[in-house]
């Protein structure tokens, strides 16, 4: 058992590692735009993650109506897995005219969400890195 399991930063660590898969994923579709029959692909996380922390929920009592309620959290684990995308925007004729489903304008705009989370996340985990530093010089 690591010192590191009952903190968020092993959470943090899968987030970043789906995060970069989503990435690779999403620039092999955009690589992939002129290949015809290409099935675009896309990474699922978010659901499993949200799976994992709804098992372990906060629980909390309000002592006094004045005060805010917690909504329920935890610290669960994700996993991220790589499936096929399915864009509903392209009509029949056109899959079966030889044209792919990827669509650049949706891969780069989840690109760009993508790299907004990694950003975020890492901006997280390194406040978590800098919160441990701190209890371990005595800091407050």
């Amino acid at each position: 058992m690591s010192m590191f399991d009952n903190t968020k930063i092993p959470l943090l660590s899968k987030a970043l590692n789906a995060y970069s898969l989503r990435h690779k994923v999403i620039s092999s579709n955009v690589a992939n735009i002129g290949t015809p029959g290409y099935k675009a692909k896309a990474v699922e996380f978010e659901s499993t993650l949200n799976k994992e922390m709804a098992k372990t929920a906060v629980t909390n009592t309000v002592t006094n109506r004045r005060h805010i309620e917690l909504s329920s959290a935890g610290s669960g684990a994700g996993t991220a897995s790589v499936v096929q995308a399915s864009p509903d925007h392209f009509s029949e004729e056109e899959k079966k005219s030889g044209i792919n489903d990827v669509d650049i304008d949706m891969e780069m705009a989840e690109m760009a969400k993508n790299q907004i989370r990694f950003k975020y996340v890492s901006k997280l985990l390194g406040e978590s890195f800098r919160g441990i530093q701190k209890s371990i010089r005595g800091q407050a």
